[in-house]
């Protein structure tokens, strides 16, 4: 397999040194511009990390935090002793507690997206504050919205996250296209999920979710309720999801030895 010559994903360099943007996600970027377009292809090495540093005009820590990210979400992946190859895609989508909604869609060749539909603080009710090993009525940041797949709907998401974990949180605008709750957790709380917790399930969509996700009511969804915990085992946030059965189908890997392999 041979490796993509560094003058070809990028002849310009891509990065702006006006830009208010830190070099790392100017980096960030321009690499998953490539993997977009096809300049890097599916299963296609990426140039080596001098080659990298030498193209964008930056250090090497810079070019690292880029990779990190983009190993982060999946995009690529490491193969030691041999370099960074550009993740293979599945059919459906990988069904992950610790990656989120942002990174798998990424990983899978889309664009993610959302709409805002509530950001609040609230009183945890009994079935949020048990599981989030709250007392009752203790205070949560609310969050729902409704995601998207290259601007179509295709996920209702609502997290609950332990208010004092998470202070300012709702400062931020949660009504740009492309944040990501997981990525603003370690970058600004130093809150890093380590395991999780899935419970799968169907029912009927309510009128509500079926007009969001433009489904004919009466309307099958698929529900998946997760909760996610940091290294000390402290829960981290509590995620019910309502899936478009047709637009965001979920793939589940297994192996006799419980190892994960994509096919």
């Amino acid at each position: 397999m041979q490796q993509t010559p560094a003058s070809f994903i990028a002849p310009q360099g891509g990065i702006d040194r006006n830009d208010p943007r830190p070099l790392h996600k100017q980096v960030y970027e321009a690499l998953l511009a490539s993997i977009r377009d096809g300049k890097l292809p599916l299963r296609g090495k990426l140039p080596s990390e001098r080659e990298l540093v030498d193209l964008y005009n930056v250090s090497r820590i810079t070019v690292r935090h880029a990779v990190r990210e983009l190993i982060q979400q999946g995009v690529i992946h490491s193969q030691p002793g041999k370099g960074l190859y550009v993740a293979e895609r599945g059919g459906g989508f990988e069904l992950q507690v610790l990656k989120s909604f942002t990174s798998i869609a990424i990983a899978n060749g889309r664009s993610p997206g959302h709409r805002l539909i509530d950001a609040s603080i609230v009183h945890a009710p009994l079935e949020v504050s048990r599981p989030l090993f709250l007392a009752p009525g203790a205070e949560v940041v609310l969050l729902s919205r409704l995601r998207l797949l290259d601007n179509i709907p295709a996920v209702v998401q609502t997290d609950w996250i332990p208010a004092a974990r998470v202070p300012g949180l709702l400062d931020l605008d949660w009504a740009v296209a492309n944040r990501s709750l997981y990525a603003e957790l370690r970058e600004r709380y130093r809150i890093h999920p380590k395991r999780g917790q899935t419970t799968l399930s169907a029912r009927l969509a309510t009128d509500q979710e079926a007009a969001m996700l433009e489904l004919p009511p009466p309307a099958a969804v698929l529900t998946v309720d997760q909760i996610a915990f940091d290294d000390r085992n402290r829960p981290v946030n509590l995620t019910a999801l309502v899936h478009h059965p047709a637009r965001y189908p979920l793939t589940l890997l297994q192996s006799e030895s419980g190892d994960l392999t994509q096919y």
